[in-house]
């Protein structure tokens, strides 16, 4: 737990002294998903009690419940009579080629479109397998990529160590990080129980880090306006994610919805999006932009594969890059199996998203503390580095099952139905994970605060 906990720690300035664990076992995995589960949130509970011991000089302790952390590194949603859509695409997943194995990611109509207009129209997994099996992996990745779509080749570590883009993050810093002279330093408007009230955050994020990331924040309290255009759904996850926040949309091509977003950025302490490096930019909303609407903004922004190299705007998703970086190779070694086989949880999302919400608080109190506005960008491929570079696990106890004690005595009325949650795994201080709003369908309110 330690060195992962405290390379992470220190990349993100944190002191891990005020930390306490509970819990034990770990999910199966060669990999030390419990552990990576653990550090992430604990790196954001860090971040909240150096906010907190700045505002009230006294550092409270930070809990972490590492059974319920890796629990929640699957989902924390457990609906009542009633059960969320299928994650999955029927032609996602990860097929034989030529000369190995290829992930297609086909969740997104349009991703879907993609694979099609190279593979032709596919209606079953069947006639997918018979059209890859015709590829060598990185001809089909390309071609898939080109026509718009998301597709990822599976390669093992020292591959991906080899590649010009493996080489291009791997050099990367976990966080990149900027800060920028702004206006005097706003006044704290939280409190010990509720440490982000008042603390507006604009949330232009998909699935999933960043949503998890904005759900953590609006369980301390911060208010949370997430932003969708106009047709955008993921019925997947939307039950999972959407906790604690309003959802509306704006088209940020439009220029009477741009203006509006804008307004929504003047007023924002903090911005985390997940668009691919330039898009906003095409929006006419780049980085230097942002800071003119906003100068103490804190902007903290993610991608799949890192912020250089020659994939710095591709697309991705969790299951892309553990094919890409060799996690999946790594655990069809372990299992001896004859096919991929990806963590047992999308870890990389997971904690990607808590380690954008301790970037954020972190972000945050630097601008309580002297005014300064911040950038800060992470990305999937990066945390794929740490825990990879912690290496492999020999056995451990398994993670206890679930019982009806890890659940939230609190019901939650969702527009699907009724649901429960499980406990929060961290608490700093006497703030504890609390959501003022259920989940929410996307569109459900209206832009503004």
């Amino acid at each position: 737990m330690q060195s992962l906990l405290e390379n992470m720690t220190h990349e993100l300035a944190l002191d891990s002294a005020a930390i306490r664990w509970q819990g034990v076992g770990v999910l199966p995995s060669t990999f030390a998903v419990s552990e990576l589960a653990a550090a992430s949130i604990g790196a954001a509970g860090l971040a909240l009690a150096q906010l907190l011991a700045q505002q009230s000089d006294s550092c409270p302790l930070v809990r972490v419940d590492r059974r319920l952390a890796s629990f929640w590194f699957a989902s924390s949603l457990r609906p009542q009579g009633w059960q969320a859509p299928g994650l999955w695409d029927a032609i996602a997943g990860d097929y034989p080629t030529r000369d190995g194995w290829i992930r297609l990611h086909t969740n997104a109509p349009h991703h879907r479109a993609a694979v099609e207009r190279v593979l032709g129209a596919c209606n079953e997994r069947a006639q997918v397998a018979a059209q890859v099996a015709r590829w060598t992996g990185d001809e089909l990745e390309t071609a898939v990529v080109a026509a718009g779509g998301c597709a990822a080749q599976m390669r093992s570590w020292l591959d991906w160590c080899a590649h010009p883009q493996g080489q291009a993050v791997n050099r990367q810093p976990l966080v990149l990080r900027e800060t920028f002279s702004a206006d005097p330093p706003p006044l704290w408007s939280g409190s010990r129980a509720r440490p982000l009230a008042g603390v507006k955050v604009l949330d232009l994020t998909r699935i999933l880090a960043g949503p998890i990331a904005t759900r953590l924040l609006a369980g301390f309290g911060a208010q949370v306006l997430r932003i969708d255009p106009p047709g955008w759904e993921e019925p997947a996850v939307v039950a999972e994610v959407s906790l604690g926040k309003r959802c509306a949309r704006l088209d940020l091509r439009d220029p009477i919805d741009r203006q509006q977003f804008e307004g929504l950025l003047a007023d924002a302490d903090i911005l985390v999006h997940g668009y691919r490096a330039e898009a906003l930019e095409r929006l006419g909303l780049g980085h230097e932009r942002r800071r003119q609407l906003n100068p103490g903004l804190v902007d903290v922004s993610l991608n799949a594969y890192g912020w250089a190299g020659p994939w710095e705007g591709r697309r991705g998703f969790d299951s892309l890059v553990q094919m890409s970086t060799g996690i999946a190779r790594e655990g069809m070694r372990w299992q001896q199996a004859d096919h991929p086989v990806p963590l047992p949880v999308q870890a990389l999302d997971h904690a990607t998203g808590y380690l954008i919400a301790a970037e954020a608080i972190r972000g945050l109190a630097q601008r309580l503390r002297d005014g300064s506005g911040s950038r800060a960008r992470l990305s999937l491929a990066r945390t794929a580095k740490l825990l990879i570079e912690q290496g492999t696990l020999s056995d451990d106890l398994p993670l206890a099952l679930e019982t009806p004690e890890d659940l939230d005595p609190r019901i939650e009325h969702t527009p699907w139905g009724l649901a429960q949650r499980l406990k929060g795994p961290l608490q700093v201080g006497e703030a504890a994970l609390q959501w003022d709003l259920g989940a929410c369908e996307l569109g459900s309110a209206q832009p503004r605060w």
